[in-house]
């Protein structure tokens, strides 16, 4: 898979830094979470679809870390960093074992495969 990043040779070196820094912290506490946790869902306020992955993973009985960023009319710029740090374009983010699996949708299918539950094996 190649992922279409904006080269740094292609940024002014005066806005290097503000891009690097913008959010950053949102970022950092995802990673930790990441890092302490073998799930993580990242989602938002008046979503319904994070709150489905959430049922899906507690009729499992699988403990996760749940981080909650704004709704629709808050935060938007603050969740566009996530956006753009992984590439994903929606909410809920889910991760297993610091792999990104996608959304609500992606995660039931993994769970129907049965590759869900070899994954956190």
């Amino acid at each position: 898979m190649t992922r279409h990043i904006l080269d740094a040779a292609h940024i002014h070196p005066a806005i290097q830094q503000t891009i690097a820094d913008s959010n950053v912290d949102i970022i950092l506490e995802v990673q930790d979470a990441i890092a302490k946790n073998a799930v993580v869902v990242v989602g938002m306020a008046q979503n319904p679809v994070p709150k489905k992955a959430r049922k899906t993973l507690d009729g499992l009985g699988v403990n996760y870390a749940y981080l909650e960023y704004g709704s629709y009319f808050k935060l938007w710029y603050r969740r566009n960093a996530l956006k753009m740090w992984t590439g994903w374009p929606s909410f809920p983010m889910i991760f297993v074992k610091g792999t990104l699996i996608g959304g609500a949708a992606d995660l039931n299918k993994l769970v129907e495969s049965g590759e869900f539950k070899k994954m956190l094996d």
